[in-house]
């Protein structure tokens, strides 16, 4: 084999999306908790305000 085709045999596969989304928000823990949080926060008041619309 040449040397082209060992790269290309011993290629390994790119990490996937979630593999990179899960090492982000390890090294940005603290702004990820944030926005989480905060999300949370702004989805139950969207089903409190919904709910209390509806009623």
């Amino acid at each position: 084999m040449t040397n082209n085709q060992e790269q290309t045999t011993h290629q390994e596969a790119q990490p996937s999306y979630i593999k990179l989304a899960m090492r982000n928000m390890v090294r940005k823990s603290g702004k990820s908790l944030r926005h989480f949080f905060l999300s949370a926060i702004a989805l139950l008041a969207l089903f409190i305000g919904l709910s209390y619309l509806t009623h």
